[in-house]
């Protein structure tokens, strides 16, 4: 039986890659993704969990402020038209038993859903966006969602930058200060690397 030639290339250690218009595609919305984030740097300047009234869909409150979750919410909607408040929503209406019950909710609710992390990596995860956690930077590409535990109870999460301190790739999030564009990745231990509509 002869060797094919994805066989070979794979002996000699070669990558197989997407083909050139696949690879083009992801580059050109991981960028837009990550171009949307890096917009909100010193627009949301304040960092607030509180819970708002939401018009539905497309819901948000001034930019001054927002969470870590905000951050990724507002990136989707700017750079790729994808409104993560409605899809949430309607996957947790038809998938609600799949969700954690932290909170002690018994039905949906668009105005805060999608502003939880634990819900936006149950969303992720059912969208088959699930990543190996790593800790090699390069596993890490721009426009992925990173998610973490700080203090072993604050969950949080941000968007993979393409800009990199050494070999490590940024963080865009929203930790106190407002969104920042900071090395921070592996500051928290990781709980979630997720890979979505780039």
């Amino acid at each position: 039986m002869h060797p094919t030639r994805r066989d070979l290339m794979t002996a000699a250690g070669i990558a197989l890659l997407a083909p050139a218009p696949l690879l083009a595609q992801r580059t050109s919305r991981a960028t837009r993704l990550v171009q949307a984030a890096r917009s909100q740097v010193g627009v949301t300047t304040e960092y607030s969990q509180a819970y708002h009234g939401l018009s539905y869909p497309n819901g948000d409150f001034p930019r001054k402020s927002g969470a870590c979750t905000d951050v990724i919410i507002r990136a989707y909607r700017d750079g790729l038209n994808l409104d993560l408040q409605e899809l949430i929503h309607l996957d947790m209406k038809k998938a609600f038993s799949t969700y954690p019950k932290i909170w002690g909710l018994r039905s949906t609710d668009p105005n805060i859903d999608h502003r939880r992390v634990p819900n936006m990596r149950t969303f992720f995860q059912r969208r088959g966006a699930k990543e190996p956690f790593s800790k090699e930077p390069e596993k890490y590409l721009p426009g992925d969602l990173v998610t973490s535990i700080i203090g072993g109870k604050l969950a949080h999460c941000g968007i993979v930058s393409d800009r990199k301190s050494g070999q490590r790739p940024l963080l865009i999030h929203n930790i106190g200060r407002g969104t920042q564009e900071e090395d921070r990745i592996f500051t928290w231990p990781i709980t979630g690397h997720y890979r979505w509509a780039v």
